[in-house]
């Protein structure tokens, strides 16, 4: 059973917890809103998944969300006590730190578990399934928001296509017209138009690139206000497609979203390094919640948002330092033995320090009267 002070507590915790975390998954939902539509706008993406990608990537930002939440939440909940004189008055009661550290850990440790199973699980689990989506929506016309007898704006150039047919998974098509504007070497723009019966799209033998396969067709090119346009007939005739907007690094996304048993047996350094990082958040969760509750402490008279810029300025120093061990890793410049512990230790002894400082009552100093 709680007491009611831990249940006060608790819900203290509990509510500064959530808005934080809304808050920040608002945030992190609208970048990537603004990031995927403008994708389909391109013709990276077809507007169907659209829902489905922002909902995996926002399960992927809970690593990085929840431990940053749990570390805001507990510096508000517990800095609002001391600002409001409620934490002199329970410690006044008797309320030691480790009352405190309590109603943190019915916190913290709910959460930790939850980051475990989304780093080892829920995030690779999303990952993969988001570059699946991508994958099959680039072996497909749709992707450009094709549809048979409408003209559509050509994805990432000036001209419009249109097809008359279309086979439902967007891979083959008939009585198509391609229109497209380029600028020529004198700097005068140089139009092309191609028509063909059928056609169908591939992918290279690298599987980068995509391909217009045109089957009996024409092509007119030249220079509006010339006499010089061209008349050409052909049997096929390949067009590339824009670059789609795949991971920038598709290996290193294969990589990252490698179950976490592949994680284990393998050698690869960028595998290896992402076994680490995905030990990070849960871990990071624990820790910075065990720093905040010393850097919480405040004067009622102290600006009320004075230690809150330290705490985040103390936050970002750890973060990019668990970045920086990350890529030393995937360069081979720190041992996998060493990891990011070398992070994670320090800060943690920082936080035993300060709270153990806090606990300790300073001796007055004692003033030498006159002779």
């Amino acid at each position: 059973m709680l007491r009611i002070l831990d249940r006060y507590l608790l819900r203290e915790l509990l509510l500064s917890f959530l808005a934080v975390g809304v808050v920040l998954l608002m945030i992190s939902i609208g970048e990537t809103v603004a990031d995927v539509l403008g994708r389909v706008a391109r013709g990276k993406l077809p507007a169907d998944v659209l829902f489905s990608m922002i909902g995996l990537r926002a399960v992927d930002s809970l690593n990085v969300l929840l431990p940053l939440a749990v570390f805001l939440g507990v510096l508000l909940a517990y800095g609002r006590l001391y600002r409001d004189s409620e934490m002199a008055v329970l410690s006044a009661s008797g309320l030691d730190v480790t009352g405190l550290l309590r109603p943190l850990a019915l916190l913290a440790v709910p959460i930790v578990i939850l980051l475990g199973c989304v780093s080892f699980w829920l995030a690779p689990s999303a990952v993969r399934l988001s570059q699946s989506l991508v994958e099959e929506a680039n072996r497909s016309l749709l992707i450009a928001g094709l549809e048979a007898g409408r003209f559509v704006s050509l994805p990432g150039q000036e001209g419009v296509i249109y097809v008359g047919d279309m086979s439902a998974d967007g891979t083959r098509f008939g009585r198509i017209f391609v229109e497209n504007e380029r600028l020529a070497a004198d700097g005068t723009t140089q139009i092309d138009i191609v028509t063909a019966e059928t056609g169908e799209l591939y992918r290279d033998t690298a599987g980068e690139d995509r391909y217009l396969v045109l089957r009996d067709g024409f092509r007119v090119e030249g220079r509006p206000g010339q006499d010089d346009f061209r008349l050409l007939r052909f049997a096929r005739n390949d067009l590339r497609l824009p670059d789609n907007d795949a991971e920038d690094n598709a290996t290193y996304g294969a990589k990252r979203s490698a179950p976490t048993p592949v994680l284990w047996a393998s050698d690869d350094p960028v595998q290896r390094a992402e076994l680490h990082w995905r030990l990070a958040p849960p871990l990071s969760a624990l820790i910075l919640a065990l720093l905040a509750l010393p850097l919480s402490r405040s004067n009622p008279r102290q600006p009320r948002y004075a230690s809150m810029i330290v705490a985040v300025l103390g936050y970002i120093v750890y973060a990019n330092f668990l970045a920086l061990g990350r890529s030393w890793m995937i360069q081979g410049k720190l041992s996998f033995a060493f990891g990011l512990w070398w992070v994670y230790l320090p800060t943690l002894a920082i936080a035993i320090l300060l709270i153990r400082r806090g606990q300790t009552l300073r001796r007055p100093r004692l003033r030498r009267s006159a002779a």
